[in-house]
């Protein structure tokens, strides 16, 4: 039995990688920076959980810079998926420095990990944004933002950049490097799918500026099975676009959401551009921008998509 070792993994997408890597048979070790309230959390689903005896925790500071170093050991991968929330709090000076730390940090303290000691990791597989593209140049885009594309001169184009230039001493050891720049993540427990049915409690279809920009997505069982696939093919390595085949304008994604919870009994509400610019700051232009971004490179390795389409992901 293989073992991952997962960074992140009491987040959104790390609970839900952690459930397939399950049930597809490895043993999964997540760090965590409390072992005693993580086991807790988990204690509440295990029942639902197939080979939940395989599931172990281990502790880590990326702060003080310390790690279990038997989990290093044990680990056959490492899926890097830690970092604090982009979207959850207003970026603040302190709150964009935190978000690049926690990236750039947690990176470094693995790294380190590795080169300090024994170990017998044969991939690394860490997360990254689509965030490194910058707006699309028209809308819409005929030509989608590719792999090989520079990265936007902005906040999170940069902090992107930091991101992956933090994790890639790794293959000076000979170990495979994966990174996944991911799109807005859909799925019906968590994340950006349940922010925007909350106002159809009240029949409201909130659609964002114009509702032109185009929104690149993945659904969640689409990324888990990524990530699977990028610990399971020696050959995939360097980075990979994961999103959807089929980018949608956010006046389409939030209307087919809104059919999909309340037929035809909802009032689409266009929140203008300078509401949002009060309400989120900075934010607010990533919420704006259109970035239409292609996922033809990980198509051509072989990986199947069982959701390409947002009309028959959303529920």
């Amino acid at each position: 039995m293989e073992t991952v070792l997962i960074a992140g993994g009491t987040g959104f997408i790390g609970k839900a990688l952690t459930v397939l890597l399950l049930q597809q048979g490895y043993h999964v070790i997540i760090l965590t920076r409390n072992k005693i309230e993580a086991v807790d959390n988990w204690e509440l689903s295990k029942a639902q959980i197939t080979g939940y005896k395989n599931l172990s925790f281990a502790e880590w500071n990326v702060k003080a810079q310390t790690i279990d170093m038997a989990a290093i050991r044990e680990a056959d991968y490492i899926v890097h998926l830690a970092g604090a929330g982009v979207s959850e709090k207003r970026w603040t000076k302190k709150r964009k420095k935190e978000i690049v730390d926690s990236r750039v940090e947690s990176s470094r303290l693995l790294v380190k990990a590795l080169k300090e000691n024994a170990n017998k990791v044969k991939a690394v597989v860490s997360a990254s944004a689509i965030g490194w593209y910058g707006p699309d140049p028209v809308i819409p885009n005929q030509h989608p933002f590719v792999e090989t594309d520079k990265v936007s001169n902005d906040y999170l184009g940069n902090t992107c950049l930091e991101w992956e230039n933090s994790i890639d001493s790794v293959t000076e050891m000979n170990i495979r490097l994966v990174k996944l720049r991911t799109g807005i993540v859909l799925s019906g427990d968590g994340g950006a799918l349940v922010e925007f049915k909350k106002p159809l409690r009240l029949g409201l279809a909130t659609i964002l500026g114009t509702g032109s920009q185009r929104v690149s997505w993945i659904h969640m069982d689409d990324l888990c099975r990524i990530y699977m696939f990028a610990l399971q093919n020696d050959n995939m390595q360097g980075v990979y676009n994961a999103v959807a085949s089929v980018p949608v304008s956010n006046k389409t994604l939030i209307e087919t959401i809104a059919k999909k919870q309340r037929g035809r009994f909802f009032i689409p509400i266009y929140v203008p551009s300078f509401i949002l610019k009060i309400v989120l700051g900075e934010m607010s232009i990533e919420v704006l921008k259109s970035a239409t971004v292609s996922n033809e490179k990980i198509k051509n390795i072989g990986f199947q998509f069982i959701h390409p389409n947002i009309a028959t992901t959303v529920s």
